[in-house]
């Protein structure tokens, strides 16, 4: 495995986890998704998971999203922008989520009733707030959807409805996007589109990006990967190379 880079961080950060440990199963059936994870992520970085199949990168993120509740334990923190999450009640979560997290994930999550437009101005009218027309234009135009947004997710491919969810995940400028295979229904141009832009929220807006990925080319838009083995953090990257990755990958699994 690749020798871990120590990640200095000079302030908060953006995102913080400690001792999370995953369950799921009881008797011979438990499977032990995360053991004990502690990890930061630094303000206005863009970092990528990765792991082999069924290592816990997926529950890693969704857990401290707050998508997913890690098991019981008086030393378990979550905190984003300074605020402690866990123990949170729902609505509390619901409001702090709409409030300062964008989500992108592997399924779509479109309302199919809508059109493409409503279903990226939804959170931020469900907020009670308005789109900065000019942020969304961009966004529109940037992931080539200026003709899609009057059809219904039916009308659109796999693709565009992906690229839907993106605009409508960064529309509202969230401190944090949890990126779950962002660009895994993209062809490759497009999905070079996408991973400009998250690079592109990270280094010119400071937002700070989390991204689950299998792909050594995706991980190499990154700061930093962060590697994860049998639910622990297996170590780290800075300023990954896609040959970088790709053989601190072969490492993990063994080959």
């Amino acid at each position: 495995m690749t020798t871990t880079i120590p990640h200095a961080q000079t302030a908060q950060p953006a995102v913080s986890a400690r001792n999370l440990s995953k369950t799921y199963g009881i008797g011979e059936a438990t499977v032990h998704a995360l053991n004990n994870v502690s990890v930061d992520f630094e303000q206005g970085k863009f970092t990528a998971i990765m792991g082999p199949s069924g290592s816990g990168k997926s529950t890693l993120m969704q857990t401290i999203a707050t998508l997913d509740t890690p098991d019981p334990n008086p030393a378990t923190s979550i905190r984003i922008g300074g605020v402690e999450l866990f123990g949170l009640k729902d609505n509390a979560l619901t409001e702090f989520r709409r409030e300062h997290i964008g989500f992108i994930f592997q399924a779509f999550n479109l309302v199919p009733t809508l059109t493409a437009g409503q279903n990226i101005d939804l959170p931020l009218g469900l907020a009670g707030k308005k789109p900065d027309l000019q942020w969304r234009d961009y966004l529109v135009k940037t992931l080539g959807l200026e003709t899609r947004l009057d059809h219904r997710p039916e009308q659109l491919s796999g693709g565009q409805q992906q690229r839907v969810a993106i605009v409508r995940a960064l529309l509202a400028r969230p401190e944090v996007v949890f990126a779950d295979e962002p660009t895994g229904n993209l062809d490759s141009n497009s999905g070079a589109e996408v991973l400009r832009l998250l690079r592109a929220a990270a280094t010119d807006h400071a937002q700070t990006i989390l991204m689950v990925t299998h792909d050594a080319n995706a991980a190499s838009y990154a700061d930093r990967v962060v590697f994860i083995k049998d639910g622990m953090v297996a170590g780290e990257m800075i300023e990954p190379t896609y040959d970088a990755v790709l053989g601190a990958m072969a490492q993990l699994e063994g080959r």
